[in-house]
């Protein structure tokens, strides 16, 4: 195992990477918890799968576990489900020094995390991604929310997990969809500040797909130590963390004019990156040579590139300006200027953004 950190002073805390230890989650979580009591929150995926291992093993060390199902999907990062995370918090008397544990993907962490930094003001809670999306990157960082229906992770908050335990073998479970979805995280990073991670991806692809276990344990760690850069440089995101959202901006606005239903938040990631990219180019600030490099690298992924032909590029325009990173009626946007470089811009005129949706088409 390897064990990586988030230096954030008092809100410090282990990224631990390897592989079968999910029947040592017990041992490993004591010396993080401040008392014996927890609530898990998991979805139906996740608990069949991976539940009885885990809850076994705190059981075993000695801590007294609770636990909640959500559905599966994005759809569950309401509040209605935030709602019942609340309920449940509350009927098993957890308290200011109990602890959240989210057992599974990015939606899990997302919502597990925002009911945990809003219950009693704030409990601590430990991330157990199972997704490669959140391994490499929804798990690290203290990004909690949920959903709102005009826009994606428009109700959340900062709030550091105090562990993160990321056992790559619970990869083999995952439909190939979803490793491949996730695997944009990992792409971003490599464009946005690693040309040697994206290498690394490019070289490797079919070994990652595979789910080779050497393979994924360097691929993770490596994007975690870069996230983990960043968060600890800029914690609330008001300047340099807002890199890490490169795509996101086209990819959310994707998301929620789709309903958060069609596409798994990595693929529309993917056409936000291409788009991204494209404006860019256009800018003269990226060249054709990297443009199609990492179309090429999308493409053998089997990541889309183009917008669903159903949706307008004025409704998409009009859907990104919903995006938190927007202030003062201006978006901002990251765009490449190479392999491993990136810029924020708040300048763009919509005309420019319709004229690069519209050659992603």
């Amino acid at each position: 195992m390897r064990t990586l950190r988030v230096e954030l002073g008092d809100n410090s805390y282990p990224i631990i990477v390897g592989a079968s230890f999910l029947a040592r989650v017990g041992e490993i979580l004591i010396p993080h918890i401040k008392s014996n009591k927890v609530l898990i929150v998991s979805d139906a995926f996740v608990q069949a799968r991976y539940m009885p291992v885990v809850q076994e093993s705190l059981e075993t060390a000695g801590i007294d576990v609770s636990t909640i199902e959500v559905p599966t999907g994005e759809e569950s990062k309401s509040l209605a489900q935030f709602s019942r995370i609340q309920d449940s918090l509350v009927a098993h008397q957890l308290d200011r020094g109990s602890t959240l544990i989210a057992l599974g993907g990015g939606v899990i962490g997302d919502l597990g995390g925002f009911a945990a930094a809003v219950y009693m003001r704030g409990i601590p809670y430990v991330q157990i991604p199972t997704t490669l999306q959140a391994q490499v990157d929804a798990s690290v960082g203290g990004k909690t929310a949920i959903n709102h229906p005009r826009g994606k992770n428009l109700i959340g908050a900062f709030h550091q997990p105090k562990l993160v335990l990321i056992d790559v073998e619970t990869l083999d479970t995952l439909p190939q969809r979803d490793i491949r979805a996730g695997l944009i995280e990992v792409i971003k990073m490599g464009v946005i500040r690693d040309h040697a991670l994206f290498e690394m991806v490019e070289e490797n692809l079919d070994a990652i797909l595979n789910l080779d276990s050497e393979i994924l344990i360097e691929m993770i760690s490596r994007a975690c130590v870069n996230k983990a850069e960043i968060v600890a440089k800029d914690e609330k995101e008001s300047g340099l963390r807002m890199v890490l959202n490169y795509g996101h901006t086209f990819g959310h606005a994707i998301e929620a004019l789709t309903h958060y239903n069609r596409y798994r938040h990595g693929e529309a990631v993917s056409i936000g990156m291409n788009c991204a990219a494209q404006l860019a180019k256009n800018f003269g600030m990226f060249s054709e040579t990297d443009l199609q490099r990492q179309q090429v690298l999308l493409d053998r992924a089997k990541l889309p590139l183009a917008f669903p032909p159903d949706l307008t590029p004025e409704a998409l325009c009009d859907a990104m300006y919903l995006d938190k990173k927007t202030l003062g009626g201006k978006l901002r946007l990251i765009l490449p200027t190479r392999i491993g470089e990136v810029v924020i811009r708040d300048d763009v005129e919509d005309r420019h953004v319709l004229d690069a949706i519209l050659q992603c088409f």
